[in-house]
């Protein structure tokens, strides 16, 4: 570690030469593999770009010029050349640096990222910025990824800016892989660019960019060669690199899908470190997976779609077994949502599945689209509530509230396994209007789920244990950890305990007895708190005049970082120690 052990920022990085350069990036390299082997996190991504970093501060003034690196998955490099090298180990853990580049961490990090596609629009302002302040000599960079320059947003951005003068350079970082394997004709495009054999317009030049490449983006001096030469070259400019994600780590380039976010693994032969055996509960996204193939096969209509996630949501069992009723649509939750809305139209069953963070970036197509002409899309929303180490950007939390003000919406949250493959099914049978189901990220709780299909009725609660005094209503996964401590602290059977399933509709006649019946009210959720389930009881409580105090467990209204999922639950008080603590002192 030579070099790497001099460099903290951009300006110790431009005192190497050149034929340095090689060298530091074999230690960093290095250096992430050692770390991340034990640490986890996202590893090919940032293994593809150590040379195109390198090279971006060497050549540009970093902090001065602008520079964005999409999603972010891909900045390691930029943060340990950034001035957190001796933070890197602290990485995605609660009170350390975040995984994602985060304008209130760096100065470095000129935009926060998390979510796709949204580099080249926030570059454009910041140009347009600087080009309205007199400004004219700041660069501004964008590194976006060959499945995220795919989005509409990303086309947006190229549309506006190529009809500007802006001072813009987008690298489109082409390694034909975002989490999966990119899809669609722009991909073929752009395999046919690096064959050679493209028509003979460039898509990119027709947007009136200053085209260059397609180049090796592991080409040390050609890339530094070029980025000299493109810091002259006036208006916005796109070049073109090839890279490998996963670059100086075998099984990373191999197996691209595993080793994006691989967890635990030997830094010296980079092989996966098995986790116990012994048999446990499923993930839900793989009931899911597995739930839906088994309705497909029973009801032709049945398509499923994801945006850009088929192995994260398991789809991928379907797109195995039943490919021509799977689709992968790319970064595109807008496309997916309203394509779900017109096969609605024409009699089939789609089952639309995205991450509950990336449905916010379709929300008016659930609105228009959907939910106004009642068309019964099934959403599976998964990663729903706290997610751990991704943070702020990946936290489920806001769905429930930004869907329960939508006309025409059921919402449904199972507490366990059984209960997502019954709602699915119950789902396929045929609704008026659409449903969203939302389910966490992890494992359910039973060995035995695969039991036979029942139907749910609609707007049900399920009433889990008796009491006399208080209760405890409880929405999805969380209520699990409700049961076990109820059994530890409730020997007098005093406290109630129900699952109330569906958020909306609510079922009234259940709350009525509960409001009636027992003098102590408490909600316990993973989302906000605003808007979520514990405020629909609220408001259902005070539409029949009930005056019983209501104590609501779930997210305040702020931000959530990164942590493990217990640290965060205990940060938020809906774990269940804060539960206890609360039952104990009314009991």
């Amino acid at each position: 570690m030579k070099h790497l052990e001099k460099i903290n920022f951009p300006a110790d990085l431009r005192q190497l030469k050149t034929l340095d350069l090689p060298q530091l990036a074999k230690e960093i390299r290095a250096f992430i593999i050692d770390i991340v082997a034990t640490k986890e996190g996202h590893l090919g991504a940032s293994l593809g770009v150590v040379e195109l970093t390198i090279a971006l501060h060497y050549v540009y003034n970093t902090p001065l010029d602008k520079l964005i690196w999409d999603v972010g998955h891909q900045a390691y490099v930029h943060k340990i050349l950034t001035g957190r090298k001796n933070l890197f180990e602290t990485n995605r853990q609660m009170g350390g640096i975040s995984g994602f580049p985060n304008r209130s961490e760096s100065e470095y990090d000129d935009f926060g990222t998390g979510h796709s596609s949204t580099s080249i629009s926030a570059i454009l302002g910041m140009a347009l910025a600087s080009k309205i302040k007199g400004d004219t000599k700041r660069h501004h960079i964008a590194v976006i990824g060959d499945a995220s320059i795919a989005s509409g947003m990303a086309f947006e951005g190229l549309n506006h800016a190529g009809v500007t003068d802006t001072n813009v350079l987008i690298i489109l970082n082409d390694n034909a892989i975002g989490i999966d394997p990119s899809v669609g004709a722009l991909k073929k495009y752009l395999t046919n660019v690096k064959k050679g054999t493209a028509k003979e317009e460039n898509i990119f030049e027709c947007l009136n960019f200053d085209y260059s490449g397609p180049v090796d983006g592991h080409d040390l001096p050609v890339l530094i060669a070029e980025l000299q030469r493109l810091k002259a070259v006036k208006g916005p400019k796109l070049l073109h690199i090839i890279t490998t994600k996963g670059k100086g780590l075998l099984q990373a380039e191999t197996d691209q899908v595993t080793y994006h976010a691989p967890g635990k693994f030997d830094k010296l032969t980079g092989d996966l470190i098995p986790k116990p055996t012994q048999e446990g509960p499923p993930k839900y996204q793989d009931v899911f997976g597995h739930s839906i193939v088994e309705l497909a096969l029973n009801n032709k209509h049945i398509i499923g779609i994801t945006p850009a996630m088929p192995t994260g949501s398991s789809l991928k069992y379907m797109m195995e077994q039943i490919p021509e009723r799977a689709f992968d649509v790319g970064i595109a939750e807008q496309h997916a949502v309203t394509m779900a809305a017109g096969m609605a139209t024409e009699g089939l069953v789609p089952f639309c599945n995205i991450y509950s963070t990336f449905l916010q970036r379709a929300y008016d197509q659930v609105i228009h689209d959907v939910a106004l002409q009642k068309l019964p899309v099934i959403f599976c929303l998964d990663r729903a509530g706290l997610v751990g180490q991704d943070g702020a950007t990946h936290h489920g939390v806001f769905d429930i509230a930004y869907l329960r003000c939508i006309p025409n919406m059921i919402i449904f949250a199972p507490m366990n396994e059984v209960e997502l493959r019954n709602i699915m099914f119950t789902a396929q049978l045929g609704l008026e209007g659409p449903i969203a189901i939302r389910y966490p990220r992890g494992r359910g709780v039973l060995k035995n789920w695969r039991l036979p299909f029942e139907k749910i009725t609609i707007g049900t609660a399920v009433e889990l244990q008796k009491g006399t005094t208080i209760a405890v209503l409880s929405l999805g996964h969380i209520g699990n950890n409700v049961s076990e401590l109820l059994k530890e602290i409730d020997s007098s059977k005093k406290i109630g305990h129900y699952n109330i399933g569906f958020v909306k509709p609510l079922d009234d006649v259940m709350l009525k007895m509960i409001l009636e019946k027992y003098e102590h009210i408490i909600t316990i959720e993973d989302g906000s708190k605003i808007g979520g389930m514990g405020s629909a009881v609220l408001e259902f409580a005070n539409r029949i005049g009930s005056h019983k105090k209501i104590k609501i467990f779930g997210i305040d209204d702020s931000f959530i970082e990164h942590g493990t999922l217990e640290e965060l639950q205990a940060l938020c008080n809906v774990d269940v120690l804060s539960l206890k603590k609360y039952i104990n002192e009314i009991y």
